[in-house]
């Protein structure tokens, strides 16, 4: 649905996410963890609010092991901007909505 962030997986990451024609923003979090928690309702805002420019995404980093690694994810809630497949800026943990729109900003 537009405005709701994406659930993406190990499978699907290439295709939604690195193969993605607008910049995406992929929130990895996990359920137990209480400062993703914090930040979910942020990016779903984002999401909403940049619907058609930056494709929002979620991947839980406990049912997807390999993407997260591939990445060098220690920390969650870790935030990271992909555009053309490339990352272009990672943000590590619950930080506020100007900083992540900031970052967002760059990347468009």
């Amino acid at each position: 649905m537009a405005g709701e962030p994406l659930e993406v997986s190990d499978a699907s990451f290439e295709e939604d996410i690195l193969k993605s024609d607008i910049p995406a923003l992929v929130d990895f979090w996990a359920a137990w963890c209480g400062p993703c928690r914090a930040v979910a309702p942020v990016v779903e805002e984002l999401a909403r609010d940049y619907a058609g420019k930056v494709k929002v995404a979620k991947m839980n980093v406990d049912e997807n092991a390999k993407t997260p690694a591939k990445y060098g994810i220690r920390a969650i809630p870790t935030l990271i901007i992909f555009k053309g497949g490339q990352v272009v800026e990672q943000i590590t943990g619950a930080v506020s909505k100007g900083v992540i729109e900031a970052a967002l900003k760059k990347a468009l």
